[in-house]
Order: C-alpha cells, then structure tokens, then sequence
C-alpha cells in the first residue's frame, strides 16, 4: 500500500496528514509550531507517522504547506495553503462552492469549483482583527482558555459592540467594556459577531455559493461557527478533523504524483543531520 503525507506549518500550529492509496486518514498530529519551524515540521511528521504505524520509509511523497511550506527539507515540494485548504474541503465535503479558512494570523475566503480548483480567493490584507490572533487577545483580556470562549459566548444574552479594527488595542477595549460592568458572555459574544462580520465581507467578494466549508483552527470553535451561521443564514459544514483540512489538501495532491508516476527520491527525515 502506497502512503503519502501533508505538513502544514502555520504561525501557531503545526499539522501532518498521512493518507493511503484509497484516500483514508491513517494518522495526524498537531503540534504549536514554537519559534522554530523546521524543528515543528519534522515533530509534527515523525507524530504523524508513529499514529499511522508507519515509517519515513513507507512514505512515498511528502507535500508542504502553510506559511512555513520552503522550511519542510523532507518533502518533495510545497502547495499554497489556500489550494490546499480547497482541495481538503472538497475531499471532506464533496459539495462545498466556498470555503473559509481561518487561522491564527490570517482569514480566506475561497470559492472552489466541483473538482476542488480555486476559482476565486481573497484574504484579511490590513491586520489579524478578524483571525484566532483576535480570540487569542480576548482570551488574555479575560483569562479565559481559548476553547471556553465559544461556550462562554453563546450564553450571552446581547452582544457588546467592539468597535477596534487592531488586535493590539483589542484588549484595552474588552477591559474597558468590562470596567463598565458589561457581562463577559455579552463581551465574547460582540469579539465573535466582530470577527464574523469581517470574515462575512471577505465571502461576499468572492461570492457565496452553497455549500460553505469552515476550515482552519477557529473551526473548533462553537461560537464562531453559531455566529457565522446566524451572520451568512446557512449551515457551516464542519468536522473535526476541520483543522487538518490544509495538510490533508496536501497530501492529496501527494497522492496525485504517485498515481501519475512521479516519483523522484527525496531528503529523508533529519537526513541531513545524520
């Protein structure tokens, strides 16, 4: 049986996909990226791999991807995240039109045809407001863990407006809301609304076609994905493997160059360091 992988280093977090030759997920990691890139590739690999029960010897094609795509010196090349992303979504969701990615430093909106091709994409271009960076600054301002937010939120009764388009100053607004006796929920509840909003103008320039597919690691989210739903007037697709959706994206196209025949050798894991 033939195996390929997909290693996507984003700036917060790092994940692996192994897939077989039939398309199946036999093993995934998911790791914080930390300062050093090649260092969370490789981890993210080798944990990828001992889930998967197979060694660096089975893999046959090894695709990189995300922000720290040329950083991956095992692989035989690198795939654009938001070709990826599209590519995972359709695999994972046949019927998806549009996909949005939302990680921790930026957003896209994808609009993808029926075989997964990117027909249009946008991206936040300005600042991180409407990324997980955002959650991430309410999540310091209140003390509160990052995967309690989205409950949190959704208890509130009415939202507070948070009116700051800079993360940076994201915090000084959500104390002083706070200081003015303003419930956290209905705080949350304006950060998610806030982030959805922004995340709703990105779709809207590349259109919004049934169906939507939410990847990326706010996908995890429960708030985000209830207040994104209640702003677009539809149903999200989402899955919990919704964060790996980039590295399974790459494996595939992994995948592709078997089936096409190409396959040259490449650097094997920490090859060089030996």
């Amino acid at each position: 049986m033939a195996f390929a992988a997909g290693v996507d280093v984003g700036s917060t977090q790092t994940k692996a996909v192994i897939i077989n030759d039939q398309e199946e997920i036999v093993g995934r990691s998911l790791i914080d990226t930390g300062a050093n890139v090649v260092t969370a590739a490789e981890n993210a690999f080798e944990l990828a791999m001992a889930d998967a029960d197979v060694t660096d010897q089975d893999i046959e094609s090894v695709i990189g991807t995300g922000y720290g795509r040329y950083q991956i010196n095992f692989g035989h090349d690198q795939v654009t995240e938001i070709s990826c992303h599209a590519r995972g979504a359709v695999r994972m969701f046949p019927g998806t039109r549009t996909v949005l990615d939302m990680g921790g430093q930026d957003t896209k909106a994808i609009s993808v045809a029926p075989a997964g091709d990117i027909l249009d994409f946008c991206m936040n271009d300005k600042c991180a407001a409407g990324t997980g960076r955002f959650l991430g600054a309410a999540s310091t301002a209140l003390d509160i863990p990052l995967g309690e937010l989205g409950p949190t939120a959704l208890k509130a009764r009415k939202s507070v407006r948070i009116s700051t388009t800079c993360t940076v100053f994201a915090e000084s607004e959500i104390l002083s809301w706070l200081g003015r006796g303003q419930k956290i929920e209905d705080i949350l509840l304006g950060v998610h609304e806030s982030i959805a909003s922004r995340s709703l103008g990105l779709l809207r320039r590349v259109g919004i076609e049934r169906e939507v597919t939410f990847s990326g690691g706010v996908a995890k989210n429960i708030g985000m994905v209830r207040t994104l739903e209640a702003k677009l007037g539809l149903p999200l697709n989402v899955s919990d493997e919704s964060h790996y959706m980039g590295a399974l994206g790459a494996s595939l196209f992994g995948l592709d160059r078997l089936r096409a025949g190409y396959q040259p050798a490449r650097p094997r894991l920490r090859e060089e360091a030996s």
